[in-house]
């Protein structure tokens, strides 16, 4: 019998057709890569926000006007933007506006607590904060014990078609979907400081190997750890994603649920749909209720998920009355669904789902499965194009273990590499010869599927597993 490593690379064998083991990669930054899709789709639509649509075209002159805004509220190249914001039509033109200007943007979660915040604003040197109305008392505090200088606050209540708009400040919801906030210096409503006027300066010059995100990860300690993502780095996960989906520029609706402060999110639902010039399914309160609702009234054809997401709808009465024939991919990257919520969900919706994983913290989606090939629920899947994987045995970490063997998952990437070295705790992780400890416990099969483990059962012992049955996690 043969015994085969991840070495042998058994996965190539199960790639779609056309989709190639290497990748040539144009090398962009972000803002041309926002501009080619504007030049190729002026009059698609963009973004779709409560039912208003924006187009490519409307979005460059949104996204040009913040950027002189910025320049007007004394941001620089290399100055540090915050973003702390759901999925809106502000959060989108806020990040292509900042990094048109060169500066480097920092995503942050509406729900961090404070502590967490005033960690990641000091560490990253952060200038400007751009959040909601109803965060701006917790970002004037913010303000007082960081380098913060400026506040722009956005409204839920931003971009509504003009029947919700008209009808929102009498709805019972709005107490607590918006919040007044009262004029203070270097303060700004969002519509205030569209309507700042400055002469346009040129746009800089932005490498591709700049630092575009500092994006900031919970370590297993719990304290947040930055990571540096280069343009270089997002723009080539766009193209990669491009390459194993095969699917059509300008063609597609996708659902953007994933919360575009985190990583995946960000490079699946933002940067993914900008680069393929596809419509964008704005979802600021991912419930899943409201994930249902959405996909019932704008028929999403591409729909990324992550797990917490599918579980929740599965727990809706709203699923089974939910026509998700439409979507041709669900597919998500952190985790996997268990094979049982799997099964149950294409049961209710005719629907097999993508899986797929990524590393959270570097933006980087290292397995999916085939988009038309061979689905294996209860596997993240295939590495993708130029990723190479090891498991590697848990006791020395200097051997390569075989199909069916349990250990840690090493990755080799450039991508991975070169973001992990402007964060020396994730430095740390890089060894010999540039392979990621990425901490991941996971096995292989034959046919070069991973699946993932939990690392109290594989220290018991639980360290090989039977090949013949790939489909199971738990072997």
């Amino acid at each position: 019998m043969i015994t085969l490593t991840c070495s042998d690379k058994p996965w190539l064998a199960h790639y779609d057709k056309g989709v190639p083991p290497t990748l040539t990669y144009r090398r962009l930054n972000l803002p041309q890569m926002f501009q080619t899709s504007v030049g190729r789709y002026p009059h698609h639509t963009a973004l779709i926000y409560e039912g208003r649509q924006i187009s490519y075209a409307e979005l460059q002159v949104l996204v040009r006007t913040f950027a002189i805004t910025l320049t007007n509220l004394n941001v620089q190249k290399g100055d540090v933007v915050g973003l702390w914001l759901p999925n809106t039509v502000s959060t989108v033109i806020a990040y292509y506006a900042a990094l048109t200007m060169g500066a480097i943007v920092v995503m942050s979660d509406p729900q961090a607590s404070d502590d967490e915040m005033i960690h990641q604003m000091n560490d990253a040197n952060t200038k400007l904060l751009i959040t909601l109305d109803t965060l701006t008392k917790r970002a004037l505090l913010l303000r007082a014990k960081t380098g913060i200088q400026t506040l722009v606050y956005a409204s839920l209540t931003d971009y509504l078609p003009p029947p919700l708009k008209w009808i929102f400040p009498f709805t019972p919801r709005r107490q607590k979907l918006t919040a007044k906030v009262h004029k203070q210096n270097g303060v700004y409503s969002w519509m205030e400081a569209m309507m700042l006027r400055g002469i346009p300066i040129p746009e800089p010059a932005i490498h591709p190997e700049e630092v575009a995100v500092y994006q900031y990860s919970k370590s297993a300690s719990g304290h947040s750890e930055r990571t540096s993502l280069t343009h270089a780095h997002l723009t080539c996960m766009a193209q990669r994603y491009e390459a194993w989906f095969q699917l059509e520029k300008g063609e597609e609706r996708v659902l953007t649920a994933p919360p575009i402060f985190d990583a995946l999110g960000m490079s699946t639902a933002l940067n993914l749909p900008i680069h393929m010039g596809w419509s964008s399914v704005l979802v600021p309160d991912p419930h899943p209720a409201r994930i249902l609702a959405a996909i019932r009234r704008f028929k999403p054809t591409m729909t990324p998920l992550t797990p917490t997401m599918i579980m929740g709808m599965l727990k809706e009465k709203s699923l089974t009355r939910t026509d998700l024939s439409s979507s041709k991919l669900i597919t998500f990257g952190e985790a996997s669904l268990p094979i049982e919520s799997h099964h149950r969900f294409q049961k209710f919706t005719g629907v097999s789902i993508t899986e797929g994983y990524g590393l959270p913290e570097t933006a980087s989606q290292t397995h999916l499965n085939p988009l038309h090939g061979i689905k294996k629920p209860g596997s993240i899947g295939i590495p993708v194009p130029d990723t190479d994987v090891r498991i590697m045995d848990l006791e020395t970490g200097t051997r390569e273990l075989s199909a069916g063997e349990t250990g840690e998952m090493w990755f080799k990437d450039p991508k991975i590499t070169s973001s992990c070295q402007g964060c020396p705790a994730q430095a740390q992780k890089i060894c010999k010869e540039g392979w990621f400890a990425s901490g991941e416990i996971a096995w292989m099969d034959e046919d070069g599927y991973f699946y993932m483990m939990d690392r109290e059962r594989a220290e018991k012992g639980v360290g090989t597993r039977d090949t013949s049955r790939p489909h199971s996690r738990e072997g």
